[in-house]
C-alpha cells in the first residue's frame, strides 16, 4: 500500500507546464547541444587531419589517418565519456545534481578549447595532446548524460515529463546540426579566401597551410555554448527529490520548490524521516533487494543502450565513409583539403537537417502519448528493416542512379533511431530507478551505451574496409565492406528489439510509484511480488 506522497513532490508531480520547465530544458538541453557537438564535430575533420598530417609525396591519393590514430582520435572521447558516465553518475547521488552539474561544464569549455590548441607541429605531437584533451573533454561530456536526464526528470510534472527529458536530448540533434553547419561556414570562408587547386593537379598545393586553422577552429568553437549556460545552471536550485529523499532536509526542499512553483508548500519533515527509515528506501547498488526490484530493469536499459549505440555511432562517425563508397561525395583526389571538409559538412548536415532532428522532436510529441515501450520497439524494428533494405541489394545502392535512394533509405534508419531508442534509453533510466541511485543507474546504463559506441567506432573503421586491397584506406587489413557491415548492424537493431521486453512502461507514474520509494513495507509479500511483476513487464 503506497503511502501518502509528500507535498513537495506531488506538487511538482501535478504542476501545470509553466516557465520554469523550459528554462531547465534550455539550460540543459545546452548542456546536450554541447555534447552532440563535441562528439560528432571530430568526424567532419579527420579526413583534413589526415592531409595534412600524414601526406606521403607522391602518392595517388591524399593522406589519411593510419588506422590506429584514426581509431584513436574517433573513439578516445567514447572512452573518456564512458568513465564520466560513471563516475559523475555515481558523484550526483553523493554530492547532489547541481553541485557536480557545474563541474562537468567546466571541463568541457577547458577541454574544448584545449582540444583545439593541441600543441606542436609534428604528427605525433599534434595527435597526442588532441587524444588527451579530448580524453577529458569527453569524461566531461559523460557527467553530463546522468546529471541533465536526472535534473530534468526531478524537476518535470508526471504528465509531460517524457517529453521534457526528450527535449533535453532532442538538442543532440542541432548539436549535430550546429557542428555540421560551423565546418560549412568556416570550410567556405577558408576556401574562398585561399584558393587551392584539387589534390590530383597539385598534391603538395592541395592543402595549404592555413587549412590547419580549420579543424582547430571547428574544435574549439564547442566551447562557446557551454560557457553561456554556465551561469544559469548555477542558478538552479537543487532538485527536491535530492534535497529531500536523499539529503533528508524537507524544509530546504519546500523553500527551494516554492519559489519555483510560486506556491506554498510546507516541509513535512516527519514524513522525510519516516520515509528515510523505512529498509525500502535503504538498499544499496549492490544488494539482494536492489536485484529482485530493479535487475532486470538495469539489464534491460543497459543492454538496449549498448546495442543501439553500436549501430547510431557507427552510421554517425562513418557517414563521410559510406558517402564516399557510394559515390555522394566525389573522390578525395578530385578536391582540395578545405573543399573535401565542405562537402563532408554539407552532407552530414542535410542528413540531421532532413532526419536526425525531426526524428528527436516526434519522439518529444509522441512519448507521452504512445508511451517508452512502444517508440523503443517501433524505432528498433525499422532501423532492423531499413538496414536489411540497405544492406541486402547493396551493389544496387551503388549505381549512379540510385544514389538518392540510397541516402533517403538511409536517412530514414537515422530519423526512426530518435523517434525510437536513442530517445527512449536515455528518458527511461531517469524515471524507474530510486532518488539515492537514480543518477548512478543512469550513468550505468549510459556508460553502456558508451561501450557500445567504442564497439560501433572501432570495430566499423575496420570492418567496412573494402576486401579489394586498391579500393581500402591505406594501412588497413581486408575488412567485410560496408554491405556486410550494414547487415551486422541490422542483426544488432533486432536484438535491440528483443532487449526492450526487458523495459518498463513509465508512462503516466511518478517517479516514486516506479520506483517504489512511496510503499509501505509492511504490505504483503502477494502484493509486493504483484507490483514487482507488473514493473517487470510491458503493459499489455
Amino acid at each position: 500500500m503506497a503511502r501518502e506522497q509528500l507535498q513537495v513532490l506531488n506538487a511538482l508531480d501535478i504542476a501545470k507546464t509553466q516557465l520554469y520547465h523550459f528554462t531547465a530544458i534550455v539550460i540543459a538541453g545546452m548542456g546536450f547541444f554541447t555534447d552532440a557537438y563535441d562528439l560528432f564535430c571530430i568526424s567532419l575533420v579527420t579526413k583534413l587531419l589526415g592531409r595534412l598530417y600524414y601526406h606521403q609525396e607522391g602518392s595517388h591519393k591524399p593522406g589519411t589517418l593510419p588506422p590506429n590514430v584514426a581509431a584513436a582520435v574517433n573513439g578516445v572521447a567514447f572512452c573518456g565519456t564512458l568513465s564520466g558516465q560513471l563516475f559523475f553518475g555515481w558523484l550526483g547521488d553523493k554530492m547532489g545534481r547541481k553541485r557536480v552539474y557545474g563541474m562537468t561544464l567546466m571541463i568541457m569549455v577547458v577541454c574544448s578549447i584545449a582540444s583545439g590548441l593541441s600543441f606542436g607541429k609534428s604528427p605525433n605531437g599534434v595527435i597526442a595532446t588532441l587524444c588527451f584533451f579530448r580524453f577529458w573533454l569527453g569524461f566531461g561530456i559523460g557527467g553530463d548524460y546522468p546529471l541533465s536526464a536526472t535534473i530534468m526528470s526531478e524537476y518535470a510534472n508526471k504528465k509531460t515529463r517524457g517529453a521534457f527529458i526528450a527535449a533535453v536530448f532532442a538538442m543532440q540533434g542541432f548539436g549535430i546540426l550546429g557542428g555540421g553547419m560551423v565546418a560549412i561556414i568556416i570550410s567556405a570562408a577558408f576556401n574562398a579566401k585561399f584558393d587551392a587547386p584539387a589534390y590530383q593537379v597539385n598534391a603538395t598545393a592541395s592543402t595549404v597551410p592555413e587549412a590547419d586553422y580549420v579543424w582547430r577552429i571547428i574544435l574549439m568553437f564547442g566551447a562557446l555554448p557551454a560557457a553561456l549556460t554556465y551561469y544559469w545552471r548555477m542558478k538552479m536550485p537543487e532538485t527536491a527529490r535530492y534535497t529531500a529523499l536523499v539529503a533528508k532536509n524537507a524544509k530546504q526542499a519546500a523553500m527551494d520548490m516554492s519559489k519555483v512553483l510560486q506556491v506554498d508548500i510546507e516541509g513535512e519533515q516527519d514524513k522525510v524521516d519516516n520515509l528515510s527509515q523505512e529498509p525500502a528506501n535503504s538498499f544499496g547498488l549492490f544488494s539482494k533487494k536492489f536485484l529482485h526490484r530493479h535487475g532486470l530493469h538495469l539489464l534491460g536499459t543497459t543492454s538496449t543502450w549498448f546495442l543501439l549505440d553500436i549501430a547510431f555511432y557507427s552510421q554517425n562517425l562513418f557517414q563521410k565513409d559510406i558517402f564516399s563508397a557510394i559515390g555522394w561525395i566525389p573522390k578525395a583526389e578530385t578536391m582540395n583539403a578545405i573543399e573535401e571538409v565542405y562537402k563532408i559538412a554539407r552532407a552530414q548536415t542535410l542528413i540531421a537537417l532532413c532526419s536526425t532532428v525531426p526524428g528527436y522532436w516526434f519522439t518529444v510529441a509522441f512519448i507521452d502519448r504512445i508511451g517508452r515501450f512502444a517508440i523503443q520497439l517501433m524505432g528498433f524494428f525499422f532501423m532492423t528493416v531499413f538496414m536489411f533494405a540497405l544492406a541486402i541489394p547493396y551493389n544496387h545502392w551503388t549505381h549512379k542512379d540510385n544514389r538518392i535512394g540510397f541516402v533517403v533509405m538511409y536517412s530514414l534508419t537515422f530519423f526512426f533511431a530518435n523517434f525510437g531508442p536513442n530517445a527512449t534509453t536515455f528518458v527511461v533510466p531517469a524515471e524507474i530507478f530510486p532518488a539515492r541511485l537514480r543518477s548512478t543507474c543512469h550513468g550505468i546504463s549510459a556508460a553502456a551505451g558508451k561501450a557500445g559506441a567504442i564497439v560501433g567506432a572501432f570495430g566499423f573503421l575496420y570492418a567496412a574496409q573494402n576486401k579489394d586491397i586498391t579500393k581500402r584506406d591505406a594501412g588497413y587489413p581486408a575488412g567485410i565492406g560496408v554491405r556486410n557491415s550494414l547487415m551486422v548492424l541490422g542483426v544488432i537493431n533486432f536484438l535491440g528489439m528483443v532487449f526492450t521486453f526487458l523495459v518498463p512502461e513509465s508512462k503516466g507514474k511518478s517517479l516514486e510509484e516506479m520506483s517504489g520509494e512511496n510503499e509501505d513495507e509492511q504490505e504483503t509479500g502477494v502484493e509486493l511480488e504483484r507490483q514487482g511483476g507488473q514493473n517487470r513487464t510491458v503493459p499489455v
